[in-house]
């Protein structure tokens, strides 16, 4: 008996020892953001002013959208170069990004922004393809890129901007590869790690309800926002605040 209780109380003593590691390791301080299809970096800028300030050091990736595999390679450059356990984040097509380098030891967690979270065997094409967006849609370019026609942009991509910033969004626009668009998932990161991910409810890129069904089976801790597709540009603040609780 006596040896029982010995037993008992030594197990009980070690998962309250663990329990309190678990409750008192330090949050993730580092914070890699990846643009998505037709944006570039810049785009994160009010976001990563937000985290820095909070005392979090950002990175952001700028994959050249010409491979699936370019754009994994480009963003492990940046999260090995935080020199720490990073938190991860993708918007639109940075989701499928995001789902391949989240394999990176480095990364933490996962935060998808009104992001694509393929499972294995998925692709963007077929993610919409299966739910299509209330957009037009893109466009073809001779080379084999996808574009947003400029009439097309604001309206589709950015609604909640002002039009001289949609403008200029809608022209220095980074094209998505066919390649790139058509690439699907293999090891999905979400999986194994954490994951937390935004609806941007008035999105015409990717239709909401796509988001919601994604999020819902990866089991992803949801915030919902009345938002454009840019809802890290129209909304950086509750972008950054759903980061920082994906850092904890």
């Amino acid at each position: 008996m006596n040896k029982y209780f010995r037993f008992a109380t030594a197990a009980t003593a070690l998962a309250l020892a663990a329990g309190a590691s678990a409750a008192t390791s330090p949050p993730t301080k580092n914070v890699v953001l990846v643009h998505g299809a037709f944006a570039d970096g810049s785009g994160w800028t009010a976001v990563a002013n937000i985290l820095e300030k909070d005392g979090f050091k950002v990175g952001v990736a700028q994959p050249p959208e010409t491979s699936l595999e370019d754009d994994v390679a480009a963003t492990n450059r940046t999260i090995d170069a935080m020199g720490g356990p990073v938190v991860l984040v993708g918007h639109s097509y940075g989701g499928i990004i995001i789902t391949a380098a989240g394999n990176n030891a480095h990364v933490k967690s996962l935060v998808y922004v009104a992001a694509f979270q393929p499972d294995t065997g998925e692709s963007l094409g077929s993610l919409s393809a299966g739910k299509p967006p209330a957009s037009s849609g893109p466009k073809p370019s001779p080379d084999g890129f996808l574009y947003l026609d400029r009439a097309d942009f604001h309206a589709d991509f950015c609604a909640d901007l002002p039009g001289p910033q949609a403008d200029f969004m809608s022209v220095s626009q980074v094209g998505l590869s066919v390649k790139a668009a058509s690439a699907p998932a293999t090891t999905p990161a979400w999986k194994t790690k954490p994951s937390f991910a935004i609806v941007a409810t008035n999105d015409r890129a990717i239709n909401p309800d796509l988001e919601r069904s994604m999020y819902k089976r990866s089991g992803s801790k949801v915030t919902e926002l009345a938002s454009s597709h840019v809802a890290y540009i129209s909304h950086p603040a509750e972008v950054a605040a759903v980061i920082e609780r994906a850092a904890q």
